[in-house]
């Protein structure tokens, strides 16, 4: 995360709250995945705000390594993942569900591709002014497929969903990640991570939204028992 080590954990704590609150708002075992994302990154935030405390430790290597690969794992293994599967799960629409598993294979194929960099390649963080650089020597050629493979996998099922405002978690991540891309670009997995943590918390909103339209719904069917 950009700015400190205070504003990670701080981050995280809030995050983390917001995550507890949002698994309270699931009714149906469907979305559980997806409302658990925001305390994924809560946890993920702390992760950040270790290795922002380790990195200018030499004695600390143990620690700032497990952190680093603990924020990379999820950054690059967790999210392609998790994200277009906690979609997946929730939606009822057979044509849709066709297209997103799709790209749930896809973010399957990617997050395998990333698990054998971390494994097979060098990883450098480094403090930077305000912000953490992760440097790796990942193979060059595939560095730009990977990333609009990431934004496809992250971003385009939040708009296939028929779960309503989905599409709002989906507009505000990719606008972030524009943002990112255009003014913290050496520090995109960072400060991307960040703002995507910090927009998860909508993630509370659409399943409070789910939560008073499925009781509301049950209600009119107690109230109309012969309705089919």
């Amino acid at each position: 995360m950009c700015f400190s080590p205070e504003a990670s954990f701080a981050g995280g704590i809030i995050i983390s709250s917001i995550g507890v609150a949002t698994v309270t708002k699931v009714h149906k075992p469907s979305q559980i995945i997806f409302a658990s994302i925001p305390l994924f990154f809560g946890i993920q935030q702390f992760a950040e705000g270790l290795l922002w405390l380790t990195l200018p430790l030499p004695e600390s290597e143990s620690v700032r390594k497990f952190s680093t690969y603990f924020f990379l794992i999820m950054a690059e293994v967790i999210w392609p993942s998790m994200i277009p599967l906690s979609v997946l799960f929730m939606e009822e629409n057979i044509k849709r569900k066709r297209t997103l598993k799709i790209f749930q294979a896809l973010g399957l194929s990617l997050s395998t591709y990333y698990g054998f960099c971390l494994v097979f390649f060098n990883i450098s963080p480094q403090i930077k002014g305000y912000h953490i650089q992760y440097n790796t020597d990942f193979p060059d050629s595939f560095a730009l497929p990977a990333f609009i493979v990431y934004l496809l996998v992250t971003i385009t099922p939040l708009f296939i969903s028929s779960v309503k405002q989905t599409y709002l978690l989906g507009t505000l991540m990719f606008m972030s990640c524009l943002v990112t891309a255009i003014f913290f670009t050496q520090y995109l997995t960072s400060v991307w991570c960040f703002f995507a943590a910090l927009i998860s918390g909508v993630i509370f909103w659409i399943l409070r939204d789910s939560k008073i339209e499925f009781n509301f719904d049950k209600l009119k069917l107690l109230q109309n028992p012969l309705k089919k």
